[in-house]
């Protein structure tokens, strides 16, 4: 399979630094051009598991209004321009939970929409979490903070309790990367 070749990029909307709207012209690898085919674009984020040194996992539970509703989310951020993937997710985790994590392990870096793309999910596991302050997020949601054991962060996951495919993707991939420490 060949890629498709970007022959122009229109900006039909720049919400910056959260989100744009792009049109591209592309060409087919069998020569048809395609002239409006949407992108959005948003800003790549770090999105981490975090378990303390008891094992248990920190979620915050807040409004998301894209969502509509509560729902239980991992703590996740913007990465600044400039910023290593994992230096957002040391700097989301002590802002959105006052916790720094003496261990990180990648869980990889997957593009959240195959078609329109809408950032890149750079993933981590922070292990023996350790609280050091308060929490600070500066952000517009309400949040608490929630501690759950393996058994029941999978039950939450499985039973809806969390709705946001990034958040619900990561906890996967640490339910079935990282053994229990029993």
């Amino acid at each position: 399979m060949k890629p498709w070749r970007r022959l122009a990029t229109r900006r039909v909307y720049d919400g910056a630094p959260h989100v744009a709207v792009e049109i591209d012209t592309v060409e087919l690898p069998d020569g048809r051009v395609i002239d409006d085919f949407h992108r959005v674009v948003v800003p790549d984020f770090a999105i981490m598991v975090v378990a303390t040194a008891a094992e248990d996992l920190l979620f915050l539970r807040q409004y998301k209004h894209g969502l509509g509703a509560v729902s239980l989310t991992l703590p996740a951020g913007h990465i600044d321009a400039g910023e290593a993937p994992l230096d957002a997710a040391r700097r989301e985790l002590l802002e959105e939970t006052g916790h720094i994590a003496e261990r990180w392990q990648t869980l990889g870096s997957f593009v959240v929409n195959g078609n329109q793309r809408c950032g890149v999910a750079h993933v981590f596991a922070a292990v023996s979490a350790v609280p050091v302050r308060p929490p600070d997020a500066g952000d517009l949601e309400e949040m608490e903070l929630v501690r759950l054991d393996r058994a029941a962060a999978a039950a939450a996951l499985y039973g809806g309790a969390i709705a946001i495919l990034p958040h619900a993707a990561a906890l996967s991939l640490y339910l079935n990367r990282i053994p229990e420490q029993t």
